[in-house]
This record gives structure tokens, sequence and C-alpha cells, in this order.
């Protein structure tokens, strides 16, 4: 459609152009305008927002009725438009034998009609509309300087309590056409503005079994949407004010814009850190974010019901213990905003520090090859009191402070001397124990960049590693190819001599045989004059065992040897020429002695040899993730594949769904990775195998009928490492993905282990436990917890921190809902582990 927008456009350019007289232009002008402003009008129509009403059928109707009118006024210029039409229509291509200008906007408006339905809105799209309602109610309560009245005005109407169920329902992929609970929206409503709302009511908990207790509430339906209507509101108010560096619970601003900025904004530093926060919410700090909060809100109602929360522990808010945004049940729907809004005043602390040390400080030196920042020297300028052109040629500050927070993680880089870094983490410290009341798990330290190991940020390793020049690879490739060839044939000349070897204990036993027949035993044999001390009775294997254990004994070999080491060094070797040995080891002596000098000499004379740069690379834990295979019983201790035991009882579709959520996960989260290539051979080596040998487990056949009969279903898991990863879904899509507002704790939720319980009967019903589907579950599931890392845990593709309180927790689960929470459409914040 937008070939034929543009063709028609060409048209009318070119009657312009052509047309001898001049009246022709303005009509061509106008025509062009109103085309413009009718299809801007189209590309931004929204359907649910009521917008764009005037559709482009409409707007082409009245632009064909105004240039007949031109037409009529000028008949003249009539006569030579539909030849000079005709003409440009054919010289566009768009129409073939003689088609008018008329078809074309026929064309038009007919396709102008199924404009809107073309492309339904997905859920993210739909979620925002909501929040856009809620929106314009929020900006109207803005008076004089501050948000009034929000409860009353704003959470406490039954259309904006409605439009928060419907995100709850959208967060847990239910269709909103669909019947949902009958909430009384209305009765809500008036208990909000009465103040009478009672939240202890509206909760409920679930504790550890055992002596020492942890105990996890949570809120029932009705508090799960009041508190989702205060979380719009917050974020309405809050969210065009929070600073540049934090991360997490905004639009385009998630897991994957935190590292994109470590790895591309962060340039040359030479110290890093982290700050391990830990600390649950108490009355302080709880008492410290409500002065915050007051500065934008005058709304005592709204404290007053958020204490409510907090007194009965449903507010779930904790600095550290788990790492936020992956979808944890334990955390509650408030605690990113108000933790957003708390930590806040950390990141205007870093700006602060930031100015003084790098705007402010004028003690060192830049290098005279660095790009020079005018906007520093003014600062300088400004505070010495000198303008004058001198003092901007200084030179500015080498020390850069950067930092990036996503939640309660915290990284800080510096690029200046190690006493700087020193000194801000001490100020860090000191802001966060003195102004925040925050403490930290352990001891920070200050690493240096360029360290072997790199620093954990985010699940994953952040690593500065040298960026070698061309020059400089193929050097190393070169010494690559020498180190695989002679490694080639080191192995080839083992696997001969073991070979060799084996056929001399086969020819061993043989004449060991033959000595025990009389006609073709040897009297004069060495053989047969060592038989005398051979046991009666003792088979000739167990004698031939004997004869060489001595023989090892006589050479000093140690048992525990590999057996082709043996063969290959103590009896085939020391038979071969003297000449074929001494040219084998002179060969690898020689290589040795290339690797280690002769790369070094090459390089020396490279030209700019030493010019090579340091890069900042995002490295996906490979060894934390054979862990956890080996854990969930993916893998054995030895790394190879095995079957998944607690999926044998799973229907085959859900297998592979839990397999390929897995990958999902993956392809999601460690695309960037500059080790991805590690993750494909794990999928293509381990996890494939894995699902197939539960499949071959539970069908008892072999893996080869498995990869036949399941050809379909297993082409989502890929075999090899070359083959591009598809996932057609709205979890994968770029935009979903990066917008952590409205898909927080989905997008980076990891899988879960579940097994089979039961199956529902109808003398055992069992509905959906996912809040907002009132679907029947076909089949009740056992959660599994399976670890509980420590803050700030690693991203592994599972869940890495359920609370304990729901291991071996029952809930039932429909087919759509548990393949959502498979795949990872949904997590464990949209079920309802109290539906029971």
């Amino acid at each position: 459609m937008v070939h034929k927008y543009t063709s028609f456009l060409r048209s009318l350019h070119f009657l312009g152009r052509n047309s001898s007289s001049g009246i022709g232009r303005p009509v061509v002008g106008f025509l062009c305008y109103s085309f413009h402003s009718t299809a801007s009008q189209v590309g931004c129509h929204t359907r649910d927002e009521k917008m764009g009403k005037l559709k482009l059928a409409q707007d082409l109707a009245g632009l064909v009725q105004e240039s007949l009118n031109s037409e009529e006024k000028k008949s003249q210029v009539s006569k030579r438009l539909v030849p000079m039409v005709e003409k440009s229509v054919e010289n566009s291509g768009c129409v073939k034998h003689g088609a008018s200008l008329a078809q074309n906007l026929a064309n038009l408006v007919e396709e102008s009609y199924n404009l809107d339905e073309s492309k339904p809105m997905n859920r993210v799209e739909h979620k925002r509309l909501l929040e856009l309602c809620i929106k314009k109610s929020v900006k109207e309560q803005y008076v004089n300087g501050k948000f009034q009245n929000l409860i009353m005005k704003v959470v406490a109407n039954p259309k904006t309590l409605c439009d928060a169920y419907d995100c709850i329902r959208l967060s847990s992929n239910v269709d909103l056409a669909s019947n949902g609970e009958d909430l009384p929206f209305e009765a809500m409503a008036e208990e909000l503005s009465c103040g009478c709302f009672d939240v202890s009511a509206n909760t409920y908990s679930i504790s550890t079994k055992g002596a020492k207790k942890e105990v996890l509430v949570f809120p029932n339906v009705k508090l799960k949407v009041v508190e989702e209507a205060i979380r719009i509101v917050l974020e309405v108010v809050y969210r065009p004010h929070f600073s540049k560096i934090s991360h997490g619970c905004r639009s385009g601003r998630s897991h994957l814009s935190a590292l994109k900025y470590i790895h591309k904004e962060i340039i040359n530093p030479k110290w890093w850190f982290t700050l391990p926060v830990c600390r649950k919410l108490d009355n302080q700090i709880l008492a410290k974010l409500f002065s915050v909060m007051e500065d934008k809100i005058d709304d005592p109602f709204l404290y007053t019901i958020i204490r409510s929360m907090f007194d009965c522990g449903v507010l779930n808010l904790e600095f550290g213990g788990f790492p936020k945004g992956h979808g944890l049940p334990q955390e509650g729907a408030l605690s990113p905003i108000l933790m957003n809004i708390y930590l806040d005043l950390f990141d205007h602390e870093m700006y602060r520090l930031s100015m003084r040390y790098e705007a402010i400080d004028k003690g060192s030196r830049a290098e005279e090859s660095a790009p020079n920042s005018l906007l520093r020297s003014w600062f300088r300028r400004q505070i010495s009191g000198n303008s004058s052109q001198e003092c901007h040629d200084l030179g500015y500050s080498e020390i850069r402070v950067h930092c990036c927070r996503f939640m309660d993680e915290i990284l800080i880089a510096i690029s200046g001397p190690k006493d700087v870094a020193v000194a801000i983490k001490s100020e860090t410290e000191n802001y966060f124990k003195n102004s925040l009341y925050l403490e930290f798990e352990n001891e920070i330290d200050v690493f240096p960049c360029d360290g072997p190991s790199g620093i954990r940020f985010l699940g994953s390793v952040v690593k500065r590693s040298l960026k070698e020049s061309p020059a400089v690879k193929a050097v190393h490739k070169l010494k690559e190819k020498v180190e695989l060839f002679a490694s080639q044939k080191e192995h080839s000349w083992d696997t001969g001599t073991a070979r060799i070897g084996k056929k001399w204990l086969a020819h061993g036993l043989k004449k060991v045989k033959e000595s025990e027949i009389k006609h073709l035993s040897d009297g004069s044999s060495l053989l047969t004059q060592i038989s005398c001390f051979r046991k009666d009775g003792m088979e000739t294997d167990h004698w031939y065992k004997v004869l060489l254990k001595v023989w090892m004994q006589n050479k000093n070999v140690n048992c525990k040897t590999n057996e082709d080491v043996i063969l290959s060094k103590h009896i085939v070797e020391p038979a071969l020429p003297q000449d074929l040995r001494d040219s084998y080891y002179e060969f690898q002596k020689r290589v040795q002695e290339y690797i280690s000098s002769e790369t070094a000499s090459t390089l020396a004379l490279l030209p700019n040899s030493n010019c090579s740069s340091f890069t900042t690379q995002i490295i996906a834990p490979i060894s934390i993730i054979k862990k956890r295979l080996f854990r969930y019983g993916l893998t054995n201790s030895e790394g190879y594949s095995q079957p998944c035991h607690l999926l044998v009882f799973w229907d085959d579709n859900e297998i592979v769904d839990w397999y390929a959520g897995l990958i999902c996960r993956w392809q999601r989260w460690y695309t960037e990775c500059d080790n991805f290539n590690e993750v494909k051979l794990i999928i293509c080596n381990q996890v494939r195998l894995s699902c197939i040998r539960t499949l071959a487990m539970k069908y008892r056949i072999h893996e080869s009928e498995i990869e036949k009969k399941f050809d379909s279903e297993l082409r989502r898991i890929p075999a090899t490492e070359d083959l591009e990863l598809e996932i057609t879904s709205e979890a994968t899509n770029s935009e979903a993905v990066d917008n952590d507002a409205l898909m927080y704790g989905i997008t980076y939720s990891g899988i879960c282990l579940f097994s089979l319980a039961r199956m529902v009967s109808q003398s055992r019903p069992c509905n959906c436990f996912v809040i907002g589907c009132s679907a029947a579950a076909p089949r009740v599931y056992t959660l599994h917890v399976m670890e509980r890392q420590r803050f700030p845990g690693w991203k592994t593709g599972f869940s890495n921190c359920i609370h304990p309180s729901l291991h071996r927790r029952r809930l039932g689960l429909c087919k759509h809902h548990l393949k959502d929470l498979l795949l990872g459409y949904i997590s464990l914040q949209s079920i309802n582990f109290g539906a029971w």
C-alpha cells in the first residue's frame, strides 16, 4: 500500500512539473499537502484511543471533490489533466493499460477500510493504553506543584480499579474478552474513598515447615488490584524524574540496556566495584521514603495504605536478599517503584560526586590525544574566576566516574588513579549507611578493570579484554594453526603406537594359549620354562595377567597409568627405529620453540604491535549454567546428557515446551554476550539430547526413533550451532523485551521445575491458579524449589531464588498458562498461590 501512495505522489509531482499553464501547480500542491496530512493521521491512528476516526477514504473523497470543483472552474485545465494523468501513471509502472487516477484513488479507498484491522494490538500496547487512561486522571490532580488526593480522586474510582485489574490480566496473558473474577469494584472504591479499606483482611500467608519458619505474606486479588493501581499512579508521578543511570521497571531501561551501557558507554575504566546492599524495609527506611515522596505527593491516605501494607508484611520490599526483576513471587508489586524512588537519592548523589571529581577537580591532566570536554572546561573557568582561553587550554581531568544501577544492583567504574576510586568507594559507603540507612552484605573491594576474573553484574560477568589489531590477530592465528597441526600429529602418533601395542598384547595371549597345547608348544621356549611357576587350575587369562604384572614391576610402570600410554611408551616406542623416534621428538621440540619464541619475535617486528586497546565484554556464566543443568537433572556429574525424570509423566508437547522455554531464555538473555557460541554448544550437545532421552525414557524406544517420531516438535530445539534460533512470540519482540516498565518480572523470569501431582477429576475439580483465568485445570502440578542463590545471583535460565515456603506447593494450571509459564510469557507473580 505504501508503494501505491508513493506512486500516486510521483504522479502528482509529474503533473506539476509538466503542466503548461500556471493553474495546475496550486492544485497539485494542495493534493500533495492533503495527502501527506491524511497519511500522517492514519499512521498515528490507534483504534482504542478513539483517534484517527477520519479515515483515509473520507479524506480522499473530500480531496477528489475539491479537485472536481477546481476542474469545473477551469475546464481547460481539466481537459489537459486526464491525458497527463494517464501518461504519468503509465510511466510510474503502477497500473497498466491506461489506468486512470480515479482507479488509483478507488484502490486506496478500498485498502484504507482494512488499515486499522490489519495488525491487532499485542498485550504490551494494550497495557500501555490502559495505563494512559489512568495517567490522564493523575495529571489532573497536579495543583500548586504537588499531586493532591491521588487515592480519593484516582485510585478510589471503579474505572481505575477495573483498568488496574485488566493490567494484571494482561500481565498474566489472559484474554480480556474472557470471563474473569467478578470483583466488586464499586464497593472497593467506596472503601478506599472512606479510608476503611482493610488491608490485613485481604492477605494470606505461607510458611516453611520445620522449627525455623520463614513466612511469606501474599495479597489476595482485591489487594493486588489496589497495589497495581497505586503502582501505576506512582510511576506516572516519578518516572519522568528518574535519572539516566537507573535501569529496571522503566521503558527502554532493562537488563539489556544496562549491559549495553556498560559495554558501549563506559570508556577506558581503570577500576570498578559493586555495592552489595542488604536490608529489609523497616520503620526508619519507611519514614525516609515518605519524607522523599512528600516533596511531590500530598496525600495522607496514600501513606496510610502503604503503612498498613508494611505492618501486614505484604509490601515485600527488601534491599538485596534476592535478585530483582526475575518474576519471583516474593517481590511485591509496589517494591520496584518504591525502591527506585528511594534509590533515586543515590543517583543524584552520584551526579554530585561525578561533578566534583570530573568537572571541579583540576589537579590531574589528560593526555594530549584525549578529546577535550568543553562543558568541564567551562565549569573550571567559572570556579577559578578566569574566563580566558588559557584556562580552557589547560586540558581536562582524566577522571571519569560511571555508574549503572538496576534496582538494588549497582556498578561503579572509575577512570583515574586508584586513590580516587578508593575515595569514591568510601564516600558512597558513608552515604548509604548515614543517609539511606542501608548496610552491605560483605566488604567492598576495588578491582582493576583489566583483571583476569572480571566482575559480576546482573547475573553475567563484565570483563575487560585486549582487543588485538589485525596484524597481531594474524600472528596468533598462525601460532594456533601450528599448535593444531602439532597436536594432530601427536594424536596420530599416540593412536598408532597404541594400536600396535594392543596387537602385541593379542599376540602374547595367543602364544600363551599355544604353549598349553602339546603339539604346538615349544619345549625350549621361555613360556615353557616358566610354566612351572603356574599354579594348578589357573586359567589362561589369569596366568597371562600374572605375567603382565611381573613385567610391569620389572619396568617400574605405575598401574594407574593409562593403558594406551603404557603400551605406547614402554612397548612400541622402544621397538621402533631410532631415526623415526628422533625425527618425531625433534619435530615436537621445534614446534614448542616456535610457539614460545618465534611468535614474540614476529610481534616485535610489527609496527605498533603494542597499540592494542581494551574492550568491555559481557560474558555468560557458562560454568554456572553447566552446574545448574546437573542440579536440575539434565546432565550427570560428568556433563553427559541424561533424561529429566520429573518430566517423564508430562505430555509430549509439554516436555518439548519445557526445553524450548529454557532455550528461549538463553536466546533472549545471552544473544549480545561475547561467548554466545558456547551457549549454542550447550544447547546442541546437552539440552537437545536431554530432551530426546526424556522422550525415549517415556516411550522406552531408541533415541533415533524418537528423533524420527518427533521431528516437527524437535525442530524448535537446534541440532547444530550454526542453526539460527527462531522464536516467534511476542516475548522476543524487541519492544516487549526492552519495555521493562510493562514486562517487568516477565522477560527475565527463569524456568521452574514442576512434577505431575495428580489428574483432575469431577470429584476433585480444580481451576487455573493464574490471576484472572477461570478455565478448568486438567492437572495439578508440584513446584520444586531447586536453589536459593545469594544476592545478586547468576542468570542461568532457571529460577534462582524462589522463596522456600513455596517448595512442593501444588497449583493447578490450564494448558494455555502452563505453556506460557514454560516459554516465559508469564512469571510466578501471576499465580494466586492461595487459590485452594
